[in-house]
């Protein structure tokens, strides 16, 4: 959220920032917010602030970001299209090199991505692409049948890092990272808030 937000400001042209405005721009206290960035070595200066430049390079570095990681994407359906073509992973160092899917009317067209198309390969060809650009990250957009055997595949060709969007738990041997996004819980739960909070309201009319 700071790397986020600091790129945010470095984009309207902000030099300085206090700890209050990060803070409540990141959604925590500012005490918070000093702690944390205090173990990059970063304190600020009384009464000036933060240098955003100088800051955001410090969180980058932190995070990794300071250099390009390539990624491959499975599966180019509507999920995994609009993925391809998020523009958000250019700008945080993330470098899409190669679109798989096993879908014949898929295969041979070309994405948009980052303002250049990439043709989508047959999943065979994922080995290749792999070693030839060293993706250790690769994203899965398949339905939830299929994110075992792709999963594996990645793994098997050096894939160590795993962004899976598929509705299903997908098993990883030791040293890989695995991180699921999925979408239907996340409504789920914000259903369940709106429903205590319609409940707590008509809590308080009839108390009313």
């Amino acid at each position: 959220m700071y790397h986020r937000n600091l790129v945010s400001l470095t984009a309207r042209g902000v030099i300085l920032v206090s700890s209050e405005e990060l803070a409540e721009a990141s959604g925590v206290s500012s005490a918070k917010l000093r702690k944390d960035l205090s173990f990059l070595g970063s304190y600020g200066t009384r009464g000036v602030g933060y240098d955003v430049e100088f800051l955001l390079y410090q969180i980058a570095r932190a995070l990794g970001l300071t250099q390009e990681w390539p990624v491959v994407i499975v599966g180019i359906g509507n999920l995994g299209h609009a993925l391809a073509g998020y523009p958000g992973f250019a700008s945080r160092g993330f470098c899409v090199v190669g679109l798989f899917d096993t879908d014949k009317e898929l295969v041979g067209h070309p994405v948009t991505v980052a303002g250049k198309e990439i043709v989508v390969q047959d999943i065979s060809k994922l080995a290749q692409v792999v070693m030839s650009s060293k993706a250790s990250i690769g994203v899965i957009a398949t339905p939830g049948t299929a994110a075992q055997e792709v999963c594996d595949l990645m793994v098997r060709n050096g894939v160590t890092s795993i962004l899976n969007f598929a509705p299903v738990q997908i098993e990883v041997p030791t040293g890989v990272d695995v991180r699921r996004v999925d979408l239907a819980t996340e409504l789920q739960i914000l259903a369940f808030h709106e429903q205590r909070k319609s409940q707590s309201a008509l809590t308080q009319a009839n108390v009313g």
